[in-house]
């Protein structure tokens, strides 16, 4: 069962990305304030629920929430900042969103920029541990799934519908053939992401 919340008496954001690790797409993040008194025991890291489970509890989530947001950071912008400032930025842009001011955020990971003199705290595997975060990271996740199936009808050749913009070698072999198209980061190591084991 995770925990409800970190302190007893700051109003908290649960805060966490998806997409870090993807060749496509943007990265998005969300920001979910909960109320104390919400409890769910299916609720958990999103890794860890299946894509139908992570829908059902983004539907409770959302209305039952105090504030939630989601917001993105497009490839031109991940590349121009690198993607651990643009995943920070895109949980920046998440917390701008909420109706209600948190008095303190909980981040998911070990590094985060801090953000309009809010106290922060970072929690390793977070999404696993408080509710917050895992209702953060499941906002995150279906969000941007949802998102890459849409750029999927566009360029159905890359598989987004099942890698999700991730370095699968479907992904690759498809950057092989069809070159970059305009969802895809031009940074982020493309000569390692790239590789290929025949």
């Amino acid at each position: 069962m995770l925990k409800p919340c970190f302190s007893d008496k700051q109003i908290e954001a649960g805060c966490d990305e998806a997409g870090r690790g993807c060749l496509a797409g943007p990265v998005f993040a969300a920001a979910v304030i909960l109320d104390r008194n919400f409890r769910n025991e299916q609720l958990n890291d999103s890794k860890k629920l299946t894509e139908k489970k992570r829908e059902e509890l983004r539907i409770i989530i959302e209305e039952q929430a105090l504030a939630w947001a989601v917001a993105t950071v497009s490839p031109e912008e991940i590349d121009d900042i690198n993607i651990l400032n643009a995943s920070y930025l895109a949980m920046h842009r998440a917390i701008d969103q909420l109706k209600i001011k948190p008095e303190l955020l909980l981040i998911d990971g070990n590094r985060f920029n801090t953000y309009k003199k809010i106290p922060h705290k970072c929690i390793v595997k977070g999404d696993g541990k408080y509710m917050a975060i895992a209702a953060a990271s499941i906002l995150a996740k279906t969000h941007r799934d949802a998102y890459m199936l849409r750029i999927h009808q566009e360029f159905p050749g890359f598989g987004w519908n099942t890698n999700k913009g991730y370095p699968t070698r479907q992904h690759k072999l498809a950057i092989y053939e069809y070159g970059l198209t305009p969802y895809h980061r031009k940074s982020f190591n493309f000569h390692l992401q790239l590789k290929i084991d025949f």
